[in-house]
């Protein structure tokens, strides 16, 4: 992968003039800051950045401007890019299980806040990290609801399990607090409405005031036409619930988008390799490449499709089987793609809205994942 150094007005300008053989993101610097400000001037709490949806340097670069001051970190590797690229900035260590050596390292670089959802993890950090000043985060789960896929299948400790592990921390001498994740692109707020009032009931039932409240990530982004996000209406509800829930002892609020902050600032070009008998699809990028998440969550349905000149194909669409690149057969994204029926050879297929998991998930297998980063002033020109 490789960053242009020449900022094109939109895709269109940087596919007339290259005519790539590669998939082609595009970056709109100006998109990612006014999402992030929308966030920083909506949420009514600290937002924290989830770095693992995209790392890229420029990306947390732009956010560090926006005014982001949290990130949320995962590994030593995201540790160390932050404190390089953000060294002010608060890290949020919220993967629940990590090994001796990783947890040293957290220390060594003065991170101060942590997650838990089990006991042997608690205990490792018990004995490793220093209780002054330091905040442990206990991790619950409910059953999803609204949500593209369930971060509750692998993390979360149970409500009952939730209250002994909060507990303990309090008793532990270091500062207690809550999160949860209500699941990925949560497009419904009531979501969060069961999570906090849960939340609630966990910290009386364990008799701790909690001092903050990580109502997790799940944001939703703009994957299709008609599915605007509703982001005012989910932290105003946020906001209204812990009221409620908490009454007198409500905990500072904390978030951490990752999708929901950075997919809409990317735009992705394919171009099509071959349309095999007038029925499939091929195209130079798939699951293999910056497209391996829409099999998990979904068709973005937000296309265009242009020719080789950058002209707008206008036909009636027709459903299409699309494959990827490889030689393998489930590259292929999921259900059919609707797409004009004009569509040729060596026109661009552009995805919008796929800044989040599509640099990270990239691979060059059967030799294919050449993937350009271009900077743009807009992604619909």
């Amino acid at each position: 992968m490789g960053l242009t150094k020449t900022i094109w007005a939109g895709p269109r300008d940087y596919l007339r003039a290259n005519a790539p053989e590669d998939p082609v993101l595009f970056f709109a610097p100006a998109v990612l800051q006014a999402t992030a400000r929308r966030f920083l001037d909506g949420f009514p709490g600290l937002v924290t950045y989830a770095v693992k949806s995209n790392p890229d340097e420029t990306v947390v670069q732009n956010l560090a401007a926006a005014g982001v001051q949290g990130y949320d970190v995962a590994s030593p590797a995201e540790m160390r890019l932050i404190r390089r690229l953000a060294p002010d900035a608060a890290m949020h260590y919220n993967n629940p299980v990590r090994s001796r050596s990783e947890i040293a390292v957290a220390v060594d670089l003065g991170i101060r806040s942590y997650s838990v959802d089990s006991h042997s993890e608690l205990t490792k950090l018990i004995e490793m990290v220093p209780a002054a000043g330091t905040e442990i985060t206990v991790r619950f789960k409910l059953p999803v609801n609204g949500a593209a896929y369930n971060f509750g299948a692998k993390f979360g400790a149970s409500v009952d399990l939730a209250v002994e592990l909060l507990r303990r921390v309090a008793g532990a001498g270091f500062i207690p607090s809550i999160t949860f994740h209500p699941g990925t692109q949560c497009a419904d707020p009531m979501a969060w409405d069961s999570y906090i009032r849960t939340a609630a009931e966990i910290a009386r039932a364990a008799g701790v005031a909690i001092a903050r409240l990580n109502v997790g990530g799940g944001f939703p982004s703009h994957r299709t036409i008609d599915g605007l996000p509703r982001l005012d209406e989910i932290f105003a509800l946020i906001d209204r619930v812990t009221d409620e829930a908490f009454g007198d002892a409500r905990p500072a609020l904390v978030c951490e988008p990752g999708r929901g902050i950075v997919a809409d600032a990317f735009t992705l070009a394919t171009r099509v390799k071959a349309v095999r008998d007038g029925a499939h699809v091929f195209l130079n990028d798939g699951i293999y490449g910056a497209l391996a998440e829409l099999p998990l969550i979904g068709l973005i349905d937000r296309i265009d499709v242009v020719d080789e000149f950058g002209r707008p194909r206008r036909a009636d669409p027709v459903e299409r089987i699309v494959f990827g690149p490889t030689c393998d057969s489930v590259d292929r994204l999921p259900g059919m793609v609707s797409l004009p029926g004009d569509l040729a050879e060596g026109d661009f297929v552009i995805f919008h809205g796929m800044g989040a998991y599509s640099t990270v998930t990239n691979t060059r297998f059967n030799g294919f994942g050449n993937l350009t980063i271009a900077t743009a002033l807009s992604l619909r020109g």
